[in-house]
């Protein structure tokens, strides 16, 4: 859904990206330190507690934050590449992978929850790249991307309810890979 309105701010995104280039140019350097933050925010929520889980909802605020900042940096300075997306993806799912650790780790729900919501959101992006391979677009398709399931977790962790979040998380995640998996075979008949 998010990706949706990525288009309409096109410009806004490109200002945001000028403006972060003059404090850092290097869209690489920004994407790992929104890596930094998702690694901050697993620390917290490993740490247990209502406040904890409150610090590590912010974290992941400013990581998905971040995530907007690296890509508008790389349009902005020209910097868009494949080794780039590559990197950026691929931090983004170590983030993710350390933020449901930290939620394990920190007891906020049964650990087939967490382990359920992790293994579909990493199959939400996974058939989005076996699908970019075979030049089958998802861009925008399903409810429950990586920007939709970071919000779900921030503001459950906020109000203090991560384990809301982490089922909402999974059954978001559950029906975005199903979508995805019909509109790929949908495609390639």
């Amino acid at each position: 859904m998010l990706d949706r309105l990525r288009g309409r701010i096109a410009s806004a995104s490109l200002r945001l990206g000028k403006a972060a280039s003059r404090v850092m140019p290097s869209p690489t350097a920004w994407t790992v330190l929104g890596l930094a933050l998702s690694l901050v925010a697993a620390f917290f929520f490993s740490r247990g507690t209502a406040h904890s889980a409150a610090i590590a909802g912010l974290a992941l605020l400013g990581s998905g934050f971040l995530d907007i900042v690296d890509g508008s940096v790389a349009r902005a300075t020209a910097r868009v590449s494949k080794r780039g997306s590559f990197l950026d993806s691929t931090l983004d799912r170590i983030g993710e992978a350390a933020i449901y650790f930290g939620i394990l780790a920190g007891g906020y729900s049964p650990p087939f929850l967490v382990l359920l919501a992790l293994a579909l959101s990493l199959l939400v992006s996974y058939t989005r790249a076996k699908a970019d391979s075979l030049q089958v677009s998802l861009a925008g398709v399903g409810i429950g991307e990586r920007s939709e399931r970071l919000i779900v977790l921030i503001l459950a962790s906020l109000f203090g309810l991560v384990s809301w979040g982490v089922i909402v998380v999974a059954a978001l995640a559950a029906v975005t890979f199903v979508e995805r998996v019909a509109r790929v075979t949908g495609s390639l008949k």
